[in-house]
């Protein structure tokens, strides 16, 4: 049963942020179908929320619209990811140079802050190193928005936020192949100051590097992107407890 209507806008924002939480984490798997009557259902919302939020999600690249079939997760690729690497670090390139050109003292501190933050919070799930920690990705994502919070272009913002999310869920599924040597707080730390010395072309070097190497690391280990429907997943519990069946 639906909740009561009395606030629909919050209603519809509650289930988009639940929807594309679980879509960024990938517990919804990458080409899974999505039934509106489990998400109304599970969401606790109307059919009017769900398709609402739902269409935001397919503005966002997160969810396929199928015409007589409905809706779908995205999938995934080998190409696409190719494709989304070289576009993001572009992106991320020219955000972060508009704000190491730009950016005060009050940028300065927030990036500061944001990347304390984030060296402070274990990386794994406690008990469950198969698992990434929800509070480590939220500081990453921060820290991330802090480099290039110092951007005067909303548009270039924008861009670069639809990117990073895409790239989310990729990331997510290199975590349990971490098998490589790869100290995460040093690359945070070394684009960090980087910018904070205004040197824009290391910092844009730096966060190619980094990105990049994400990519390597999925396409170059033993879990193929773009595993059909089944393949193991960092984390198969959704925090909603959607029911979204393969096709």
């Amino acid at each position: 049963m639906s909740r009561p209507a009395s606030d629909g806008s919050s209603l519809t924002q509650d289930a988009y942020e639940r929807l594309r939480a679980d879509l960024l984490a990938c517990r919804l798997r990458p080409g899974a179908r999505l039934k509106i009557s489990d998400l109304c259902q599970s969401l606790s919302v109307s059919l009017s929320a769900v398709r609402e939020a739902l269409s935001r999600l397919t503005s966002e690249g997160l969810v396929v619209a199928e015409p007589q079939r409905g809706f779908r997760v995205a999938p995934i690729s080998a190409g696409e990811l190719r494709d989304l690497t070289g576009v993001r670090a572009q992106i991320e390139g020219m955000c972060l140079e508009r704000a190491l050109a730009v950016g005060d003292v009050g940028w300065e501190s927030r990036l500061v802050a944001a990347f304390h933050r984030l060296s402070r919070t274990p990386e794994r799930a406690p008990g469950d190193p198969q698992r990434m920690n929800e509070e480590w990705s939220a500081a990453h994502a921060a820290y991330h928005e802090a480099l290039v919070g110092g951007c005067d272009s909303p548009w270039l913002l924008r861009l670069r936020g639809l990117l990073y999310a895409q790239s989310e869920r990729y990331r997510r599924l290199s975590v349990p192949l971490a098998e490589i040597a790869r100290d995460l707080n040093r690359e945070h730390r070394d684009i960090m100051e980087a910018a904070l010395a205004r040197d824009a072309e290391r910092a844009k070097t730096l966060m190619k590097e980094h990105i990049e190497l994400t990519t390597r690391v999925l396409l170059e280990q033993s879990w193929p992107v773009g595993a059909p429907p089944g393949s193991p997943r960092p984390d198969t519990r959704p925090a909603t407890a959607i029911v979204a069946t393969a096709a």
